[in-house]
């Protein structure tokens, strides 16, 4: 018995020694042919929402675990570079995607890259605007204002005002590449990012946001 528990720690061990030097990749963990993705667990601190480190952390599993099928996802969202990119992975390495608990905000990016789209009984989808933090937006302006050549913040906003259009574009034109009903991607459009929408499994259904594979 005592040998049996010796190898059972020893076995946990490098995991454990990953999950210490690299907290981040505690939200990931393969069980079979599904990789787990839970951004909401606790302990994570800096890491709990998606990142762009996640990127690659998503890649390097999928190269390194042959076999991979679905990515099962539990998120309030984060980073939407980082949705986006780890979106094209999932579509790139076919897989489907399953939420498992709560998808919102740039979560969904990330499910809807999978073929075949589930979520378990309990489980919601979350949707609302996209929203960027005035200490963010100040940060980015002091940042890149003389490679950008913004002479005031009201170059900034104009720039802003245009790149938010073309960011609105790219998410729509997406979300319907991705099988989803065009009037339902205009709604998601309108709820404000203080708020959220969660539709009904009936109306995910009927969207195609939640489907078979094709």
């Amino acid at each position: 018995m005592r040998s049996s528990l010796l190898l059972a720690a020893l076995c946990l061990l490098p995991a454990a020694l990953a999950a210490e030097a690299d907290p981040g990749a505690a939200k990931f963990r393969v069980e079979d042919a599904t990789l787990i993705y839970d951004t909401e667990q606790a302990g994570l601190g800096d890491d709990a929402e998606i990142t762009t480190d996640d990127i690659d952390r998503l890649l390097t599993i999928l190269r390194d675990t042959p076999g991979i099928e679905t990515l099962r996802l539990n998120s309030s969202g984060g980073s939407v570079y980082a949705g986006d990119e780890m979106a094209r992975i999932v579509i790139d390495f076919g897989l489907d995607t399953e939420v498992a608990g709560l998808c919102s905000s740039s979560c969904v990016n990330i499910f809807l890259g999978g073929a075949a789209r589930r979520m378990q009984r309990g489980s919601k989808i979350g949707f609302h605007q996209r929203h960027w933090p005035v200490e963010a937006m100040e940060a980015y302006y002091e940042s890149w204002r003389e490679e950008k050549g913004w002479e005031t913040p009201f170059d900034f906003a104009s720039w802003v005002y245009r790149d938010t259009q073309s960011e609105t574009y790219a998410d729509l034109s997406y979300m319907i590449a991705r099988g989803v009903d065009a009037g339902f991607a205009v709604e998601t459009k309108k709820v404000i990012a203080t708020d959220e929408w969660f539709p009904s499994r009936i109306e995910l259904v009927e969207a195609g946001v939640l489907r078979d594979a094709p």
